[in-house]
């Protein structure tokens, strides 16, 4: 379930959950702003054994991703209402093996149209893309993996970003079509890594046939295969 009007479940989350699930994770793992629950569930359904929590600053989705939790048979996941502005010592959670996150792609609202109000929070990030990768580092385990959905042009920020206390990259872009350039990249990181970064073959989602997808990617959305790193 999730609005009819404002942020709805996409083609990125899904990526990230097959992204995750690429490095096969065990323990817990944490999504950042978890929406109505798109991709920790998918992750869920695909991991089972994984233990998942969620935060999610806004109740209405909060309250949403919950009820898709327990329609899904999984009430064991977790959805914690909070800001990821506040920092993560303020949650009181111990470390996770994996943090992943589709974060608000926009931090300065003079660069685009205003979006709808229902749309907002998905949209900006009030407190800057800086804020959810210091939270992301935060809060998982020393070895442990973080992954992120994300504009391609915000991908040097990201690295930068990560790069204090992170490392072994590994940077998959996501192409619409084999000639166009990439608008999205999947960035993986391992907490203290320090293999040197690796720049994979790009995810093509569309071919000019009659297909929606690429087999690659209707096999993903599908769950018959995860997204390898």
């Amino acid at each position: 379930m999730q609005p009819a009007k404002g942020y709805r479940i996409g083609m990125d989350g899904a990526l990230l959950a097959a992204a995750c699930a690429g490095s096969a994770p065990r323990g817990k793992a944490l999504e950042l702003g978890c929406g109505a629950g798109g991709a920790i569930l998918s992750l869920k359904a695909r991991c089972p054994d994984l233990a998942l929590t969620g935060i999610e600053r806004e109740p209405v989705y909060a309250g949403l991703a919950r009820e898709n939790a327990a329609l899904n048979g999984n009430a064991e996941v977790t959805v914690i209402e909070g800001d990821i502005g506040a920092g993560f010592k303020t949650f009181g959670l111990d470390r996770f093996d994996l943090v992943f996150s589709n974060p608000p792609f926009f931090d300065d609202p003079d660069t685009l149209r205003a979006p709808h109000d229902a749309k907002r929070p998905a949209w900006i990030a009030d407190d800057g893309l800086g804020a959810w990768l210091d939270f992301a580092l935060a809060a998982v385990k020393d070895g442990g993996d973080i992954v992120f959905i994300h504009r391609a042009d915000r991908l040097a920020d990201i690295l930068t970003g990560l790069s204090s206390k992170a490392g072994s990259f590994r940077v998959r872009p996501i192409q619409p079509f084999i000639e166009k350039e990439a608008k999205r990249i999947l960035v993986w990181g391992k907490r203290l890594g320090k293999a040197p970064l690796r720049l994979l073959p790009p995810l093509v989602l569309h071919d000019r046939g009659d297909r929606k997808h690429t087999p690659e990617v209707d096999a993903i959305l599908r769950g018959a295969q995860a997204l390898g790193w």
